[in-house]
């Protein structure tokens, strides 16, 4: 009478597993962050090697920064066309200094920021749940990572000495616009989440995260002994977003996962640094989400490069970041960011 009625509760049990499975079965959602260095300009062959990297990655969404239709073009029609001949369907709208493509078609799209950086939005449908992705490319001025590491962040000189001092460390990072085009995006993802939507930002900060700069790197980076809690990091996770990077990797130590400058082969080093004697390697691009029981995030992995400049040289990273390295001509002075998520589809 036990055994069979143990059998029977492992039946039922059984076929609970089945109808969940069937009717959440999972997806992988693929998520790409790329500063696009001036559309490629800036590299020989620099805008193939953008849609080359992509076909070959096959995100489902992507945040670009340094999107600005030159010479009366449209960046988004161009390069749908291209990787449309490579058999990538992508959808996208016009934008100018960030864009995006998305894999699904787009419901909506707008403009959320537009001062010394840009932030856009669209709206899409991925396994029967509604996105909402960011892409954000922020205010490149008051670059405040530079000053423990004696440089402007402004007129990018060598100053005479680091500046040590928390307090005005601070205050020149907010000097910038990128607390503003934070707060424009917090105001716009509080209507998505209310309307049960999974929210995506990201994007180029120029600005690092208060997750790297803490007591396990004072003493590495040049970080001059300094613990920075940077105000843009600080305030989306106090309003419940996470930096996917920092999930997967939260050793910042061993898992730094620099994304500037990147080294790129095809280039005189002078042309990728603006601090020539200091190290001035930072992770200022970013995939952020906001938590939610359908998605979780299970790979973030540097791509590019594995080499960085350092000091004015090329030298090859021994971190243990996992690197998706280019097939071919690596378009941008920065490295990308490639999250994977599982997504439970409704």
């Amino acid at each position: 009478m036990i055994k069979s009625f143990r059998k029977l509760c492992s039946a039922i049990a059984l076929l609970f597993c089945l109808i969940r499975t069937a009717s959440g079965q999972e997806l992988e959602l693929k998520v790409l962050q790329l500063n696009i260095w001036q559309e490629g300009t800036q590299v020989p062959g620099g805008y193939e090697g953008i849609v080359n990297e992509i076909a070959t990655l096959k995100p489902d969404l992507i945040t670009f920064s340094e999107v600005r239709n030159y010479k009366n073009t449209r960046f988004n029609e161009r390069i749908l066309k291209d990787l449309a001949q490579k058999g990538q369907q992508y959808y996208s709208f016009f934008s100018s200094g960030s864009g995006v493509l998305s894999k699904y078609p787009i419901t909506d799209s707008s403009l959320v920021f537009k001062e010394k950086g840009s932030i856009y939005k669209l709206i899409t449908q991925i396994g029967g749940r509604e996105i909402a992705l960011y892409s954000a490319h922020l205010d490149y001025e008051n670059y405040a990572v530079y000053l423990p590491r004696g440089y402007s962040g402004t007129t990018w000189k060598k100053l005479s000495a680091p500046v040590l001092n928390r307090d005005t460390v601070l205050a020149d990072n907010l000097a910038s616009k990128r607390d503003e085009a934070i707060q424009s995006f917090l105001t716009e993802a509080r209507q998505d989440l209310k309307k049960g939507r999974l929210v995506f930002l990201g994007g180029d900060f120029n600005e690092a995260s208060h997750l790297d700069w803490v007591a396990s790197t004072k003493d590495s980076f040049d970080h001059n002994g300094m613990i920075i809690p940077w105000q843009n990091s600080k305030t989306l996770y106090k309003n419940g977003f996470k930096d996917s990077y920092r999930v997967i990797h939260p050793d910042p130590l061993n898992y730094p996962g620099f994304t500037f400058p990147s080294d790129n082969k095809d280039l005189e080093v002078k042309k990728m640094t603006w601090a020539p004697d200091a190290d001035e390697r930072e992770r200022i691009d970013f995939i952020y989400y906001y938590p939610d029981r359908a998605l979780k995030p299970v790979s973030s992995s540097v791509v590019g490069p594995k080499s960085s400049i350092l000091r004015n040289q090329r030298v090859e990273e021994q971190s243990k970041d996992h690197f998706i390295t280019p097939q071919g001509v690596w378009p941008t002075d920065h490295k990308g960011l490639l999250t994977v998520f599982k997504l439970q589809q409704k």
